[in-house]
């Protein structure tokens, strides 16, 4: 599958600071790349509606830590697939009278687009799940080898038991995981499984639906293994780091750690789990099966500068929950228009420690809110008494671009 253009990210004098993130299994801030290359798996789009700010929020977090393990010094190998077949996207095809291979390739083009003017680097390997599907296979295969797998009817499921080491990865209680199991697209209630949070590994051919032939018979992969066996294919056993949105903890990446710990013999699947907080709008989670969504490609095509939209999503911290508003937005074109005046002028006050700074915050669990404070304060000092450094502004507007992948207008 085709990823999109990056952006040109230009270079910054000096190298930043290695970067440390909040785990979501060790609840702790640990160090993220120890090795030359940082490897990261972001878990991408369902894609059977537009980019929402949800979306929005979670990529451009992974993007800010892939710019800072760059300013770092280190090389990144970063994958993201695309679960291009899956319940909801067969549901929406329905609903809609479309095939869906027609909604899959227009909302992954649409989301392409998206992230193309939000300056989002894009990942190397870009994967969906239909053409994953021989390794799914192989991979189930292996975890089958490993006595980790049993039918139910036709369907094949995982053995949690299999794995010393499940629940790790979420820290949550087998009553809080059969809740939210039954909210998250598992089965707990369905009648010969050997324990009700066994995940499906493959969902045998169901009459009129889509179904791909395999050593495992004719049918299509489960969730989780689909993430397992893209990632340990491009990125290998314990990677740097497993991202997406904080409704990911559980199941999907409780069940990716478990599939891949199983299959490959090897502990942690992960080195780090790392979750970005939910966007909100009129008090409930921003979704897709709820309808509140605010997206990307009508702002932009309404006129808001993708630089602002970037802005609004690094003023909360990556990990935080928060609620989307006007005012928001408002106050966010106001700074970039702020910042695009400053770094305008021929000279300005030093921004030698304005880097600094910026790449501390960075550093530190992504700070996003913290590098927008700094370098409002030079914006305002700029403003107020200007100053002699002709190459403070440049300097400026490198940074922003090259870190936060904000592009000043000249």
């Amino acid at each position: 599958m085709k990823s999109w253009k990056s952006p040109e990210v230009p270079t910054l004098p000096g190298q930043g600071l290695p970067v440390r993130l909040f785990d979501s299994s060790s609840q702790h801030i640990v160090p993220t790349a120890t090795g030359a290359t940082a490897r990261l798996y972001v878990c991408g789009i369902t894609p059977y509606d537009a980019t929402h700010m949800g979306h929005a929020a979670t990529y451009v977090a992974f993007d800010t830590l892939v710019r800072a393990w760059r300013d770092s010094g280190h090389d990144v190998h970063y994958t993201q697939n695309v679960t291009d077949i899956d319940d909801p996207l067969l549901a929406r095809a329905v609903e809609r009278g479309e095939d869906w291979r027609d909604i899959a390739e227009r909302e992954t083009e649409l989301f392409r687009t998206d992230m193309r003017a939000l300056r989002v680097i894009a990942p190397d390997e870009y994967i969906g799940a239909v053409e994953a599907i021989p390794s799914v296979a192989n991979w189930i295969a292996a975890l089958d080898d490993k006595g980790a797998v049993y039918r139910v009817d036709d369907d094949l499921y995982f053995d949690i038991t299999t794995d010393p080491r499940f629940g790790e990865v979420s820290n949550l209680s087998t009553p809080e995981m059969l809740a939210i199991a039954a909210e998250r697209g598992g089965d707990p209630e369905r009648p010969g499984k050997r324990n009700a949070l066994d995940p499906l590994l493959w969902r045998a051919m169901r009459p009129d639906e889509p179904a791909w032939e395999t050593p495992l018979g004719h049918g299509r992969p489960g969730w989780h293994i689909e993430c397992v066996a893209i990632a340990l294919d491009t990125l290998g056993v314990s990677f740097d780091v497993q991202g997406g949105g904080r409704d990911l903890v559980f199941p999907h990446h409780e069940m990716s750690s478990s599939h891949g710990s199983v299959a490959t013999g090897e502990w942690p699947f992960a080195r780090v789990f790392a979750h970005a907080g939910m966007v909100g709008l009129n008090g409930q989670k921003m979704s897709k099966s709820l309808g509140n969504l605010v997206f990307v490609s009508r702002l932009l095509e309404a006129g808001v500068p993708a630089g602002a939209i970037r802005l609004v999503l690094l003023a909360h911290h990556w990990r935080s929950d928060w609620e989307w508003t006007d005012d928001d937005l408002a106050a966010a074109q106001v700074r970039y228009d702020a910042w695009s005046v400053a770094v305008a002028q021929p000279s300005g006050p030093s921004a030698t420690q304005l880097l600094v700074d910026v790449r501390a915050a960075l550093a530190d669990d992504l700070k996003t809110p913290s590098a927008l404070t700094a370098i409002d304060r030079w914006v305002t000092e700029q403003r107020d008494r200007g100053g002699s450094d002709t190459v403070a502004p440049e300097l400026v507007r490198t940074l922003v671009d090259a870190l936060l992948g904000v592009e000043l207008t000249r």
